[in-house]
């Protein structure tokens, strides 16, 4: 795989900015100013702290931000208004993807009644189920599964590993990160007779009062539908509904080792992070950041354009365009002031701990007197 080479006129095109120094300089490796080698390598010094390590490198060239004259010392520059929307771009420019040949691969199974379309990529060992459906220019890595009657979208890519249960639906440029699940079973189960859990939320006064003697699975009928231009983490599981199909918007990125249960509906191009948990039901709005280990109980609405902070316990509904954080999750404002308090019990403790002491004072003294 060959290294990719670029002037820094391109690399200035490309970003949409502006060039300082000789831009017929080429290019080949994108690094962080301490680790600069020689003059094929870009540093990154997009934040004013690293100015000061491409002053002790070799870097013949840097992308920066901010003032002109703060980097006026390197020979070659491109200065950028948005750091992250350039980061990027030039990753964009730079990554070289793991290639699979054109064609299909002679190890690589394909069902009957599977139809390919043009152009395809598909490795070995890979598997199209029966009636699947794959796009134009789609590439599915080696050992992917396909399940019956899914359809893959067309420049979709499917890295090694990753299942795509029957009847999945994938849209058009979506990318599944290794050993994916997108398609299996929900989590579904009911009892014979009322169980522990629906007593408990019928309200059992902290006690458990009934037991599950024994469990009947609910069968996922349903399949998943991911929209267009989503991207699913590594080891990312997303279940199939019940009778209702699971659903993610148009847009949406997801992170790694995430869990989104059976009738899971989020919109149009949000946030998920690593390992979140979305209980089954659950109604995700559209822009919606869902931070590190957050958790999402059943049949609970996000609204649009909320934002949960890491490690949120989300046990009720949140309004639009709310951040909320802490267990069970509140508004950050309330958060904040409810950790404030924590922190001053300790002073309060050793207050209450004096008063007492001046009340038994006072109590002995005049019971002294009295006698």
């Amino acid at each position: 795989m060959s290294t990719p080479s670029y002037s820094l006129e391109e690399i200035a095109d490309a970003l949409g900015g502006r060039l300082i120094g000789n831009g017929k300089l080429r290019v080949s490796s994108l690094v962080h100013p301490a680790n600069v080698s020689g003059p094929e390598d870009l540093a990154l010094a997009m934040e004013p702290g690293l100015l000061s390590l491409v002053k002790k490198s070799k870097a013949a060239a840097a992308v920066v931000a901010g003032k002109e004259e703060d980097s006026a010392f390197i020979p070659a520059r491109i200065l950028v208004e948005r750091p992250r929307v350039a980061m990027a771009k030039l990753t964009a420019l730079f990554a070289k993807p793991v290639e699979v040949k054109p064609g299909i691969h002679p190890t690589a199974v394909v069902e009957e009644g599977a139809k390919i379309g043009k152009n395809p990529s598909i490795g070995a060992f890979a598997y199209v189920g029966a009636r699947a459906l794959i796009g134009d220019n789609a590439v599915l890595h080696p050992q992917c599964y396909i399940g019956e009657d899914a359809c893959i979208g067309n420049d979709a890519l499917i890295h090694a590993g990753a299942k795509i249960g029957a009847g999945t639906r994938i849209g058009d440029r979506a990318i599944v990160h290794f050993n994916a699940s997108i398609g299996a079973d929900g989590f579904s189960y009911v009892t014979p007779q009322v169980g522990s859990v629906e007593a408990a939320k019928a309200g059992s006064g902290g006690t458990v009062t009934a037991s599950n003697a024994s469990l009947i699975r609910i069968a996922s009928l349903a399949p998943v539908i991911l929209g267009d231009d989503v991207e699913i983490g590594a080891n990312t599981s997303i279940d199939r509904g019940t009778v209702a199909s699971t659903r993610v918007g148009n847009g949406t990125k997801i992170d790694n080792q995430v869990q989104i249960g059976h009738n899971v509906t989020i919109g149009d191009n949000c946030m998920i992070c690593g390992r979140v948990g979305i209980a089954g039901s659950a109604v995700i709005g559209n822009r919606v950041v869902l931070g590190g280990a957050v958790g999402v109980a059943d049949h609970v609405t996000v609204g649009d354009d909320a934002i949960a902070m890491a490690m949120s316990g989300i046990a009720g509904n949140v309004p639009p365009k709310t951040i909320v954080g802490g267990l069970p999750a509140a508004p950050r404002e309330k958060m904040m002031e409810n950790l404030f308090n924590l922190g001053r019990l300790k002073q309060l403790f050793k207050k209450v701990e004096t008063l007492v002491e001046k009340m038994d004072r006072f109590e002995k003294n005049s019971i002294s007197q009295q006698t």
